[in-house]
């Protein structure tokens, strides 16, 4: 987080360097373009501290593995929320899809609290489970994988300011469903947004009323736009335009092993604990640091 910081700071001087020219106005078009960018800048570096101050949507989704990749979906639920208590930071659920066995297809909640989306930004990425396989009568050695996304919270204030036109927009309702796929409500409650221009998909189920959970799911789509925009380094407006790509299982930031030893690494930072017991209990400092400090 830092060197970008220093990059940005870097960038803005160069650039306000040639606005101090005494040429710069000669070619009004290249003018234009460079008080844009330097607009941008600002607005990032000004930016850049305060979303990490607040809270965070988080997002599992359980990729190839079956029945494993939904069960390990369930135990990073269970250890960020466990993480989250030590802090304690509260937990607001805004979609569930659970399968027969207690295990998630997809979850995605809140954890509301101060510097959440600081501490957990780096979470982000593809996780890779190695265990022998209690879902498997032959008691084979499994593997499985789940993405984690990390999501700031914007603010009420914060959401007036980025608009996303209507006609960009596919709504669709319908009941919200328990484990298995049975209804647990009459009403169409359940909300489903589709970004045209990018493809994003965002489901939200957990609130009473139609109108919430649209809102928590429009919410949702602004910080998947916004992180598009912070990974590609581009404008929010540049970012609602580009098409989302496929999520790939074979870039794993961090594997947690089971079996035919004990073992969690991060791969990016390759810090490696065997105490995985405590990881999965939430203790995931020392890969949190680690992070940071790579940053």
């Amino acid at each position: 987080m830092e060197k970008d910081i220093d990059n940005i700071q870097k960038e803005i001087k160069k650039l306000e360097t040639q606005t101090f020219r005494v040429d710069f106005w000669n070619d009004k078009n290249k003018a234009q373009a460079i008080l844009k960018k330097l607009s941008e800048l600002k607005n990032k570096l000004a930016g850049a501290p305060k979303y990490d101050e607040g809270s965070a949507i988080v997002t599992i989704i359980s990729g190839a593995g079956g029945n494993d990749a939904e069960d390990f979906s369930r135990m990073l639920l269970a250890m960020y929320m466990k993480y989250a208590e030590r802090f304690n930071w509260q937990i607001f659920f805004i979609h569930q899809n659970k399968n027969d066995h207690g295990g998630y297809r997809n979850v995605s909640f809140e954890i509301a609290g101060k510097n959440v989306y600081g501490k957990l930004k780096n979470e982000s990425g593809v996780h890779r489970l190695v265990r022998i396989s209690p879902f498997n009568a032959k008691n084979l050695r499994h593997t499985s994988f789940s993405l984690v996304e990390i999501l700031p919270k914007f603010s009420k204030l914060e959401e007036k300011d980025f608009n996303i036109p209507e006609n960009d927009l596919k709504i669709e309702y319908s009941r919200s469903s328990g484990p298995g796929g049975q209804n647990v409500n009459k009403r169409e409650t359940a909300v489903r947004l589709v970004h045209l221009p990018t493809g994003i998909s965002v489901h939200a189920t957990g609130e009473r009323f139609q109108e919430q959970n649209r809102e928590r799911a429009m919410s949702i789509l602004r910080a998947k736009i916004f992180k598009i925009a912070e990974e590609n380094k581009k404008s929010l407006e540049e970012s609602m335009k580009l098409k989302n790509t496929e999520i790939e299982w074979g870039s794993q930031i961090r594997s947690y092993v089971l079996h035919p030893y004990k073992m969690v690494k991060d791969h990016r930072t390759n810090i490696e604990t065997s105490d995985i017991n405590a990881v999965l209990n939430g203790g995931i400092d020392l890969f949190i640091e680690a992070e940071k400090n790579l940053c």
